[in-house]
């Protein structure tokens, strides 16, 4: 099979490997759609993104969905054809994490296109078979692909705690912070409020179910968002973190997403006094359900997200894309050269 390989830092090389092996609780799929990440980026183009550093030839892509072609020993066989959105992960069974059911969190955990773990550009992946989500036929294979980035959304919002007439807050308006957008719509909010420095993504957001957009340089901004009841961080950006946690109403709540510096200064006093919640989210767990019954009911849109699509060869150009403001998120098709 083809893969893309990180050799290192900014090179890309497509290699012939064996096609891999499923376990006895693994299927084996074959990828149809592979969604760019920022993280994706991060790594070919700074070789490190916190503390995962790439010193090992690596596939990227961690966003995928496919069709099962094989089964291990333990799995029904009756899954093969079965299309399927892969939640990329591999917990361990045992750690403390897991058993209080927070998966996500466990510290073993092996996550593709991470180091150490290959990921999704390449023609054929293995995952455990609790991972491989059947998806309907009324979901494509890029809205199978994409259900990755709307986990994060959906573990977003209940940490957020969304609720129907609700005013949210959401600073960043790239294909995380849409999505989420997206699922404040679903979940009933009445205001939803986002904010980027770029004005085509202030319009793609307000397409998506924005009611109202700020640029964060504006004068108007504090004003704009005064009292929301959530706010959520999804650009990473230190002023954006602190501005939206002012901006909460006593009791509110905070939900940072986006990857920025390590260490930023926070508003002490106002969350003390207004007696707020700050917390964080990493990856997702138990939200494959729910983010396949948005898309499939039509609540949330994936596949107008997808703003280009690229064969495996052209992964390059797939991470380089993400640094045009009017792409919303590119996709990869490993079946295409």
């Amino acid at each position: 099979m083809d893969a893309a390989v990180l050799l290192r830092r900014q090179e890309i090389e497509v290699q012939r490997r064996p096609v891999p092996t499923p376990r006895a609780d693994e299927v084996l799929v074959r990828v149809t759609a592979v969604g760019v990440c920022g993280s994706d980026v991060h790594f070919f183009t700074d070789g490190h993104l916190g503390d995962w550093v790439v010193e090992d030839p690596l596939v990227l892509g961690h966003e995928s969905g496919g069709t099962i072609v094989a089964v291990g020993g333990d799995v029904d066989p009756a899954r093969i054809g079965e299309r399927v959105s892969i939640e990329p992960q591999h917990p361990s069974t045992t750690s403390a994490e897991t058993l209080r059911g927070e998966y996500n969190l466990d510290p073993h955990m092996e996550f593709y296109a991470v180091p150490g773990t290959d990921g999704a550009f390449q023609e054929y992946v293995t995952i455990q078979s609790h991972f491989a989500h059947a998806v309907p036929d009324t979901v494509s294979d890029h809205a199978a692909a994409l259900m990755e980035p709307l986990s994060v959304a959906i573990a977003t919002a209940r940490k957020a705690g969304f609720s129907p007439g609700d005013r949210v807050l959401i600073t960043g308006a790239g294909p995380v912070g849409i999505a989420i957008a997206q699922v404040a719509v679903a979940y009933g909010a009445s205001e939803i409020i986002v904010s980027d420095i770029a004005e085509d993504r202030r319009a793609a957001a307000r397409s998506f179910g924005a009611t109202a957009t700020v640029d964060p340089a504006s004068p108007d901004f504090a004003a704009a968002v005064e009292g929301v009841d959530s706010f959520v961080d999804a650009s990473g950006a230190a002023s954006a973190v602190r501005a939206g946690i002012t901006a909460l109403r006593p009791s509110g709540r905070a939900v940072l997403v986006g990857m920025g510096l390590p260490e930023v200064p926070l508003p002490i006093t106002a969350i003390q006094n207004k007696e707020l919640v700050v917390t964080g989210v990493f990856r997702y767990a138990n939200t494959w359900p729910t983010a396949i019954a948005l898309v499939a009911s039509g609540r949330v849109d994936l596949d107008r997200m997808v703003t280009g699509t690229f064969g495996l060869g052209e992964v390059r150009a797939a991470l380089e894309s993400t640094a045009d403001p009017r792409t919303i998120k590119s996709v990869v098709e490993p079946g295409r050269a």
